[in-house]
């Protein structure tokens, strides 16, 4: 059976860094686009940032650009989430992600499967 589990959130300060963790099981994690969404208190799911299965790529939200960094080690079957210089409007639960098609694909919300979150809330 197909398992995304997340580890690595919790609550920081702002300008902060933090590394979140997805580790996959039940499919073939080298042939899939892993990526990360978060969702805010009272508001949708958004995409954050996906690695390629394929080719070393890799593609983020506006927000994230320049402070997160995606990595992905197929040999661990796990995606990572690398952030820095955190900010309160960061403050999300985060979702690991794993979509069939290629990264703009799982940036517009075509996912397989998902995680069950992990809880990032950064302070002012």
């Amino acid at each position: 059976q197909v398992q995304l589990v997340e580890s690595g959130g919790g609550l920081v300060q702002a300008g902060d860094s933090l590394r979140l963790a997805c580790t996959a099981s039940g499919f073939i994690f080298s042939s899939y686009t892993m990526g990360w969404f978060r969702q805010a208190p009272g508001k949708g799911r958004e995409f954050v940032a996906a690695a390629a299965w394929r080719v070393p790529g890799t593609y983020y939200s506006p927000s994230a650009k320049g402070r997160f960094t995606i990595s992905r080690v197929n040999a661990e079957n796990t995606v990572y989430l690398q952030m820095s210089g955190l900010k309160p409007e960061d403050t999300a639960v985060y979702y690991c992600a794993a979509g069939g098609g290629g990264i703009s694909s799982l940036a517009r919300g075509s996912v397989d499967y998902w995680g069950q979150g992990t809880q990032v809330t950064v302070s002012s």
